[in-house]
């Protein structure tokens, strides 16, 4: 069996050493090469050609984020940043996944070599993964304004209003790698007068917060990082902090988010499994579900207990998929309604939403 080749590029001599090690002690790969800077690492990059690179955001010659837009451009190939556990490592990360990269590795600010050693099977992990993912060219960057004349206004995003609808409904969305695009492609085009939606990312501690308010700033409903015991309201998002579950509970009359620590599920913490199970218990056939690209099968037997349980459930397609694992296993374990491409998932929930709500398309 043929090896993954892998370029690792970090300006720090000590973090490629390690890098090295790690991915040279995995019978499946290997570390062909290490570059201090992105000026090296073009030159390995067309003279290697490897599977994988990994890539540190901050650089000395060209800044990472650079970088990585020329490659996706150029020459497209499956990124894995290592980033920096603090909020403008976090800020950076999520432009860098929203450029092409596949995944991230958050490495700690202290005891660097230490952490990065503890970080191995997640690394490698997300290594493989990464040397399986679809990947597609990035488009060109937009031209800038000729000097002296005014930029082009912004095409504004029509998003068709729902209507009114029963507060009872809540929109459930699991997803892992490629998802934290994906799911902003989807809440991108919902309505403001939408129904709750919760989400479980699989995301580490410290980059939900800067992740949700990277969607807020972009969608016509509110998106937060939710929190133990609020309401959920219509309107709203609710992303699941990174290293903690969310579940939905019912109060009364009302929906609460429920935060909670505990053992990780299928390897997860937050895990989509967790999510989607209270929504069978829970919501009920007022539930609909989204799953969305990501590896493994975390979520798969809770979507279908959503299904059992009167849940209408939307699955993405392979072929818009960066990794076809959870949404694969949704479809094997019966728990689709609709398999579809990742443009047409908003527009479908919303007719879903509409017809359910017994309106016609003109009242809107």
């Amino acid at each position: 069996m043929s090896k993954t080749k892998v370029v690792v590029v970090d300006d720090s001599a000590l973090v490629r050493s390690i890098l090295t090690e790690i991915i040279n002690r995995q019978p499946d790969m290997q570390c062909i090469g290490a570059a201090a800077d992105p000026l090296a690492a073009r030159e390995m990059i067309r003279t290697l050609n490897p599977d994988v690179i990994t890539l540190d955001v901050e650089m000395p010659k060209m800044d990472g984020l650079d970088f990585l837009s020329r490659l996706m451009r150029l020459r497209p190939m499956p990124v894995v940043m290592v980033s920096t556990l603090t909020e403008r490592g976090a800020e950076v990360t999520l432009k860098a996944l929203e450029l092409g990269a596949v995944d991230f590795v958050a490495k700690p600010k202290i005891g660097v070599a230490d952490g990065i050693r503890g970080l191995a099977q997640d690394i490698t992990d997300k290594i493989r993964i990464a040397s399986k993912a679809h990947i597609r060219r990035a488009p060109a960057p937009t031209p800038a304004p000729a000097a002296g004349g005014a930029p082009a206004p912004a095409k504004p995003v029509s998003v068709a209003s729902i209507g009114r609808l029963s507060t009872e409904k809540i929109i459930f969305i699991g997803a892992s790698t490629g998802g934290t695009e994906a799911t902003k492609d989807v809440l991108v085009n919902l309505p403001a007068d939408c129904p709750a939606v919760v989400i479980t990312q699989h995301m580490p501690p410290g980059f939900t917060k800067s992740y949700a308010a990277r969607l807020d700033g972009l969608c016509k409903i509110r998106v937060k990082e939710a929190q133990d015991g609020e309401r959920i309201l219509p309107g709203h998002g609710y992303i699941a902090p990174g290293g903690m579950h969310l579940s939905v509970e019912r109060s009364g009359a009302n929906y609460i988010a429920r935060v909670q620590d505990g053992e990780p599920v299928n390897r997860h913490k937050p895990s989509v499994e967790v999510l989607f199970n209270s929504a069978a218990r829970v919501v009920g056939p007022n539930a609909l579900g989204i799953m969305l690209t990501g590896m493994g099968a975390d979520g798969a037997k809770a979507m279908k207990g959503m299904k059992d349980a009167g849940s209408y459930n939307f699955v993405q397609d392979e072929a818009s998929c960066v990794v076809f694992g959870m949404p694969r296993e949704a479809i094997a374990a019966g728990a689709a309604d609709e398999v579809l491409p990742l443009s047409q998932i908003a527009p479908r929930l919303i007719e879903r939403l509409r017809s359910t709500a017994g309106m016609s398309l003109n009242r809107v």
